[in-house]
């Protein structure tokens, strides 16, 4: 999992509630267990007509958008069912940080285990990033989770809060995978004395 420190980038403004998975990446791409690839059809049925053709008037069609790396959208962002495909989509489009007055539980895990911080805010927080996001190519923010700051393009700062160990795990670039292989000699020392104490199992 790629670290994160400081990223600076566009963001796009997704003022919509209740943004749930399936519109994040619809059921039918679901059948792929690889994480690239997803990002062509993220929010396909909000980005394309039904014969696949681009809507201008979505958000990440327009070109100021199209290399936004930032999303500021609505509460309850991210619920639905489990999938772990809607982060997988969003990173393999380019989206590394949501921000959001609140996320459904379980995606909210899924990004820290994918490399995309889920930034929490009160809605006043919010509301004026997401004016600062209708700028379009101008909407660059900056995300500083050493600081656990957000600079918007005037200059004003937002502090938000994080847990500690998610942060460190971040910064780090380290998901469950990564942190159990931090302990691989201590696993390994206790299977060869397991093995030796037990060898009948």
């Amino acid at each position: 999992m790629d670290k994160f420190n400081k990223l600076t980038g566009v963001a796009a403004p997704m003022p919509l509630i209740n943004i749930d998975t399936d519109m994040i990446i619809p059921k039918q791409f679901l059948k792929t267990i690889k994480r690239t690839g997803l990002g062509k059809n993220l929010f396909d049925e909000m980005r394309y007509d039904e014969k696949g053709n681009e809507k201008p008037d979505f958000v990440l069609n327009k070109p100021a958008y199209r290399n936004a790396q930032i999303l500021v959208t609505g509460e309850n962002f991210g619920c639905g069912s489990s999938r772990e495909h809607a982060p997988w989509a969003l990173v393999d489009f380019g989206i590394r940080c949501v921000i959001a007055p609140s996320f459904a539980d379980i995606f909210y895990n899924n990004c820290f285990q994918n490399g995309i911080l889920p930034i929490v805010l009160p809605q006043s927080d919010v509301d004026k990033l997401m004016d600062d996001a209708e700028r379009g190519s101008n909407a660059v923010v900056t995300v500083d989770l050493e600081a656990q700051e957000i600079r918007g393009p005037d200059g004003g700062v937002i502090k938000f809060d994080i847990d500690p160990f998610r942060k460190h795990c971040m910064l780090e670039g380290l998901d469950g995978v990564g942190l159990t292989l931090k302990k691989v000699d201590t696993i390994a020392s206790y299977e060869k004395r397991h093995a030796a104490e037990q060898p009948w199992l």
